[in-house]
Protein backbone atom coordinates (compact mmCIF):
# COMPACT_ATOMS: atom_id res chain seq x y z
CA UNK A 1 0.00 0.00 0.00
CA UNK A 2 1.30 3.42 -0.90
CA UNK A 3 1.55 5.50 2.29
CA UNK A 4 3.78 8.49 1.67
CA UNK A 5 1.37 11.37 2.40
CA UNK A 6 -1.08 11.15 5.31
CA UNK A 7 -3.53 13.82 6.46
CA UNK A 8 -3.98 14.09 10.24
CA UNK A 9 -7.18 16.06 10.84
CA UNK A 10 -5.87 17.83 13.94
CA UNK A 11 -3.73 20.93 14.58
CA UNK A 12 0.02 20.43 14.33
CA UNK A 13 1.49 19.35 17.70
CA UNK A 14 3.20 22.17 19.59
CA UNK A 15 6.05 19.95 20.74
CA UNK A 16 8.67 18.65 18.34
CA UNK A 17 8.85 15.57 20.58
CA UNK A 18 5.41 14.42 19.42
CA UNK A 19 5.33 10.74 18.36
CA UNK A 20 3.88 11.88 15.04
CA UNK A 21 7.20 13.45 14.07
CA UNK A 22 9.06 10.31 15.08
CA UNK A 23 6.77 8.24 12.86
CA UNK A 24 7.31 10.59 9.90
CA UNK A 25 11.09 10.35 10.25
CA UNK A 26 11.19 6.61 10.93
CA UNK A 27 9.01 5.56 8.00
CA UNK A 28 9.71 8.39 5.56
CA UNK A 29 6.10 9.58 5.34
CA UNK A 30 4.82 13.11 5.01
CA UNK A 31 2.31 13.83 7.80
CA UNK A 32 0.15 16.87 7.04
CA UNK A 33 -1.78 18.39 9.95
CA UNK A 34 -4.93 19.92 8.56
CA UNK A 35 -8.13 20.02 10.70
CA UNK A 36 -11.38 19.32 8.87
CA UNK A 37 -13.28 21.19 11.57
CA UNK A 38 -12.80 24.27 13.70
CA UNK A 39 -14.44 25.61 16.83
CA UNK A 40 -16.00 29.06 16.96
CA UNK A 41 -17.75 30.98 19.72
CA UNK A 42 -21.44 31.68 19.83
CA UNK A 43 -22.22 35.40 19.92
CA UNK A 44 -23.26 37.20 23.08
CA UNK A 45 -26.70 37.59 21.50
CA UNK A 46 -26.99 33.83 20.91
CA UNK A 47 -25.91 33.16 24.47
CA UNK A 48 -28.45 35.60 25.92
CA UNK A 49 -31.18 33.87 23.91
CA UNK A 50 -30.54 30.79 26.05
CA UNK A 51 -31.67 32.82 29.09
CA UNK A 52 -28.71 31.85 31.24
CA UNK A 53 -27.04 34.08 33.82
CA UNK A 54 -23.54 32.86 34.61
CA UNK A 55 -23.66 34.40 38.08
CA UNK A 56 -26.66 32.24 39.00
CA UNK A 57 -24.23 29.30 39.21
CA UNK A 58 -21.59 28.42 41.78
CA UNK A 59 -19.68 25.76 39.83
CA UNK A 60 -18.68 25.12 36.21
CA UNK A 61 -18.12 21.72 34.58
CA UNK A 62 -15.41 21.71 31.89
CA UNK A 63 -15.11 18.80 29.46
CA UNK A 64 -12.37 20.32 27.27
CA UNK A 65 -9.98 23.23 26.90
CA UNK A 66 -12.34 24.63 24.25
CA UNK A 67 -15.00 24.86 26.95
CA UNK A 68 -12.57 26.72 29.24
CA UNK A 69 -11.58 29.22 26.55
CA UNK A 70 -15.11 30.01 25.44
CA UNK A 71 -16.50 30.27 28.97
CA UNK A 72 -13.97 32.89 30.03
CA UNK A 73 -14.00 34.75 26.70
CA UNK A 74 -17.78 34.94 26.75
CA UNK A 75 -17.77 36.12 30.37
CA UNK A 76 -15.35 38.87 29.38
CA UNK A 77 -17.50 39.87 26.40
CA UNK A 78 -20.56 40.03 28.67
CA UNK A 79 -18.53 41.96 31.28
CA UNK A 80 -19.24 39.33 33.90
CA UNK A 81 -16.73 39.17 36.73
CA UNK A 82 -16.32 35.54 37.76
CA UNK A 83 -16.43 35.27 41.59
CA UNK A 84 -13.29 34.16 43.41
CA UNK A 85 -15.19 31.33 45.06
CA UNK A 86 -16.45 29.81 41.77
CA UNK A 87 -15.65 26.07 41.70
CA UNK A 88 -14.44 24.20 38.61
CA UNK A 89 -14.98 20.51 37.87
CA UNK A 90 -12.75 19.28 35.03
CA UNK A 91 -12.84 16.01 33.14
CA UNK A 92 -9.02 15.63 33.28
CA UNK A 93 -6.08 17.11 35.14
CA UNK A 94 -4.86 18.62 31.85
CA UNK A 95 -8.06 20.65 31.57
CA UNK A 96 -7.84 21.60 35.26
CA UNK A 97 -4.32 22.95 34.84
CA UNK A 98 -5.38 24.85 31.71
CA UNK A 99 -7.68 26.99 33.88
CA UNK A 100 -4.52 28.74 35.16
CA UNK A 101 -4.58 30.66 31.88
CA UNK A 102 -7.55 32.61 33.28
CA UNK A 103 -7.70 32.25 37.08
CA UNK A 104 -5.40 31.45 39.96
CA UNK A 105 -5.32 27.70 40.50
CA UNK A 106 -6.44 26.63 43.95
CA UNK A 107 -7.00 23.00 44.82
CA UNK A 108 -9.91 23.82 47.08
CA UNK A 109 -11.93 25.07 44.11
CA UNK A 110 -10.62 22.95 41.21
CA UNK A 111 -11.52 19.27 40.95
CA UNK A 112 -10.67 16.73 38.26
CA UNK A 113 -11.25 13.08 37.46
CA UNK A 114 -8.63 10.39 37.02
CA UNK A 115 -10.14 8.44 34.12
CA UNK A 116 -11.03 11.11 31.56
CA UNK A 117 -14.71 10.19 31.89
CA UNK A 118 -17.36 12.45 33.35
CA UNK A 119 -18.56 9.92 35.93
CA UNK A 120 -15.17 10.12 37.65
CA UNK A 121 -16.23 13.59 38.84
CA UNK A 122 -19.40 12.31 40.46
CA UNK A 123 -17.95 11.58 43.95
CA UNK A 124 -16.65 15.16 44.24
CA UNK A 125 -19.96 16.53 42.99
CA UNK A 126 -22.02 14.46 45.42
CA UNK A 127 -20.00 15.88 48.29
CA UNK A 128 -21.13 19.31 47.07
CA UNK A 129 -24.80 18.72 46.28
CA UNK A 130 -25.76 22.30 47.11
CA UNK A 131 -23.72 23.71 44.22
CA UNK A 132 -25.47 24.95 41.09
CA UNK A 133 -23.56 23.52 38.12
CA UNK A 134 -23.19 25.24 34.75
CA UNK A 135 -22.03 23.03 31.86
CA UNK A 136 -20.59 24.89 28.81
CA UNK A 137 -21.00 22.72 25.70
CA UNK A 138 -20.64 22.59 21.96
CA UNK A 139 -23.73 22.64 19.78
CA UNK A 140 -22.95 18.97 19.09
CA UNK A 141 -22.96 16.96 22.31
CA UNK A 142 -24.43 13.92 24.00
CA UNK A 143 -26.84 13.82 26.94
CA UNK A 144 -24.38 11.88 29.11
CA UNK A 145 -23.63 14.72 31.53
CA UNK A 146 -27.23 15.85 31.80
CA UNK A 147 -28.46 12.33 32.50
CA UNK A 148 -25.78 11.69 35.12
CA UNK A 149 -26.58 14.90 36.97
CA UNK A 150 -30.33 14.41 36.76
CA UNK A 151 -30.02 10.84 38.05
CA UNK A 152 -28.09 12.15 41.05
CA UNK A 153 -30.38 15.14 41.66
CA UNK A 154 -27.65 17.73 41.09
CA UNK A 155 -28.79 21.24 40.15
CA UNK A 156 -27.41 21.98 36.70
CA UNK A 157 -27.89 23.58 33.31
CA UNK A 158 -26.21 22.87 30.00
CA UNK A 159 -25.54 25.87 27.79
CA UNK A 160 -24.07 26.12 24.27
CA UNK A 161 -21.04 28.42 24.25
CA UNK A 162 -19.29 27.26 21.07
CA UNK A 163 -19.97 25.33 17.90
CA UNK A 164 -18.11 22.99 15.60
CA UNK A 165 -18.05 24.02 11.94
CA UNK A 166 -16.40 22.74 8.79
CA UNK A 167 -12.92 24.11 8.13
CA UNK A 168 -13.48 24.37 4.39
CA UNK A 169 -10.78 23.66 1.86
CA UNK A 170 -9.91 26.55 -0.38
CA UNK A 171 -10.15 26.41 -4.15
CA UNK A 172 -7.01 24.87 -5.54
CA UNK A 173 -5.90 23.45 -2.19
CA UNK A 174 -4.17 20.11 -2.79
CA UNK A 175 -5.97 16.95 -1.70
CA UNK A 176 -3.49 14.27 -2.68
CA UNK A 177 -3.34 11.99 0.38
CA UNK A 178 -2.97 8.22 0.61
CA UNK A 179 -4.61 8.16 4.03
CA UNK A 180 -6.95 10.32 6.12
CA UNK A 181 -7.13 10.19 9.92
CA UNK A 182 -10.30 11.38 11.70
CA UNK A 183 -11.03 12.12 15.35
CA UNK A 184 -14.73 13.01 15.34
CA UNK A 185 -17.93 12.39 13.35
CA UNK A 186 -17.91 16.12 12.53
CA UNK A 187 -14.63 15.62 10.68
CA UNK A 188 -16.20 12.93 8.51
CA UNK A 189 -19.15 15.23 7.77
CA UNK A 190 -16.74 18.02 6.83
CA UNK A 191 -14.94 15.73 4.37
CA UNK A 192 -18.20 14.96 2.60
CA UNK A 193 -19.24 18.63 2.66
CA UNK A 194 -15.98 19.72 1.05
CA UNK A 195 -15.86 16.78 -1.38
CA UNK A 196 -19.44 15.59 -2.02
CA UNK A 197 -18.23 13.36 -4.86
CA UNK A 198 -15.45 11.80 -2.77
CA UNK A 199 -14.46 8.37 -4.07
CA UNK A 200 -12.36 6.44 -1.59
CA UNK A 201 -10.65 4.07 -3.99
CA UNK A 202 -7.20 3.21 -2.60
CA UNK A 203 -7.29 5.98 0.03
CA UNK A 204 -7.06 4.46 3.50
CA UNK A 205 -9.24 5.86 6.28
CA UNK A 206 -8.38 5.70 9.98
CA UNK A 207 -10.05 7.05 13.08
CA UNK A 208 -10.00 7.29 16.85
CA UNK A 209 -13.06 6.19 18.81
CA UNK A 210 -16.20 4.15 18.11
CA UNK A 211 -18.49 7.10 17.25
CA UNK A 212 -16.11 8.29 14.53
CA UNK A 213 -15.80 4.73 13.23
CA UNK A 214 -19.59 4.52 13.00
CA UNK A 215 -19.75 7.83 11.10
CA UNK A 216 -17.28 6.52 8.51
CA UNK A 217 -19.20 3.28 8.04
CA UNK A 218 -22.56 5.06 7.95
CA UNK A 219 -21.20 7.22 5.12
CA UNK A 220 -20.62 4.05 3.12
CA UNK A 221 -16.84 4.35 3.35
CA UNK A 222 -14.26 1.68 4.14
CA UNK A 223 -12.59 1.89 7.56
CA UNK A 224 -9.01 0.63 7.39
CA UNK A 225 -7.75 1.56 10.85
CA UNK A 226 -9.57 2.07 14.14
CA UNK A 227 -7.95 3.05 17.45
CA UNK A 228 -7.64 2.43 20.30
CA UNK A 229 -6.88 -1.29 20.30
CA UNK A 230 -5.47 -3.70 22.85
CA UNK A 231 -2.01 -3.33 21.32
CA UNK A 232 -2.28 0.35 20.36
CA UNK A 233 -4.01 2.53 22.99
CA UNK A 234 -3.21 5.81 21.18
CA UNK A 235 -3.73 7.06 17.64
CA UNK A 236 0.01 7.39 17.10
CA UNK A 237 0.66 3.80 18.22
CA UNK A 238 -2.12 2.51 15.96
CA UNK A 239 -0.88 4.57 13.02
CA UNK A 240 2.68 3.33 13.40
CA UNK A 241 1.45 -0.26 13.59
CA UNK A 242 -0.62 0.27 10.42
CA UNK A 243 2.24 1.87 8.47
CA UNK A 244 4.65 -0.85 9.56
CA UNK A 245 2.29 -3.57 8.36
CA UNK A 246 1.08 -1.96 5.13
CA UNK A 247 3.69 0.40 3.69
CA UNK A 248 5.25 -0.70 0.39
Amino acid sequence: MKLDRILISQPKPASEKSPYFEIAKKYGVDLVFRPFIKVEAVSAKEFRAQKTNILDYTAVVFTSRHAVDHFFHLAQELRVNIPEDMKYFCITETVALYIQKYVQYRKRKVFFGSTGKIDALLPAMLKRKTEKYLVPQSDVHTDEISQMMENNKLQHKEVVMYRTVSNDFTEGEAFDYNMLIFFSPAGVSALLKNFPDFQQGETALGCFGPTTAKAIKDAGLRLDLQAPTATAPSMTAALEEFIKNNKD
